[in-house]
């Protein structure tokens, strides 16, 4: 069966995009006019076969569980053009194995953003085995429109992000152990 929305849940992710957006606003990093035109531009579907009617590009945007994200590519895969560009946020799955799951592979990447997305200016392009020179330089070019930085990388676990962040957290409890410094300090810097 196809992996559809609730209404509840919709409007849950809506009014979070809501709240973040309030916050924004509050700290005039957006105005109100910001906000509603941002608004403005989200619609909402229950059914992921009438979300992704003529769509050019999707980015899939779901939980870090393996299963969840490849039964998704399965069925994104079988609702849209073969033309259409699947794209994952993901933090860690392979990009190689989530296309490996598509009739597509070579139009599969990843577009790993930096969170929180509205501050953050970084967003981790991964190249699976098979994604196409082509393919990449559309989703940098899409970044870029989007007042993001595209980092590309190549897929190998933890990316480029996790891989350096990983060892550096480990450091971080590391040196609270040893009582180089408190949690508020290593924070901090």
């Amino acid at each position: 069966s196809l992996i559809d929305v609730s209404q509840a849940a919709l409007d849950k992710g809506l009014a979070t995009i809501t709240k973040n957006l309030d916050r924004q606003v509050a700290k005039e990093a957006i105005s109100e006019a910001d906000k509603a035109t941002t608004l403005s531009n989200i619609k909402l579907f229950t059914s992921m076969e009438e979300g992704v009617k003529g769509v050019e590009l999707v980015v899939e945007a779901a939980t870090e569980n393996i299963d969840l994200k490849l039964k998704i590519f399965q069925q994104l895969d079988s609702l849209t053009e073969k033309s259409v560009i699947l794209a994952s946020n993901t933090s860690s799955i392979s990009i190689t194995k989530i296309a490996s799951v598509t009739s597509r592979p070579e139009q599969v990447i990843g577009m790993h953003f930096m969170n929180p997305v509205p501050v953050m200016k970084l967003v981790e392009i991964i190249r699976g085995y098979s994604t196409t020179d082509e393919v990449t330089q559309t989703i940098m070019d899409i970044s870029k429109k989007l007042n993001k930085v595209p980092v590309e990388v190549n897929d190998y676990p933890g990316f480029i992000a996790n891989r350096i962040l990983m060892p550096m957290i480990n450091e971080a409890i590391y040196s609270l152990y040893e009582g180089v410094a408190g949690v508020s300090e290593i924070d901090t810097v």
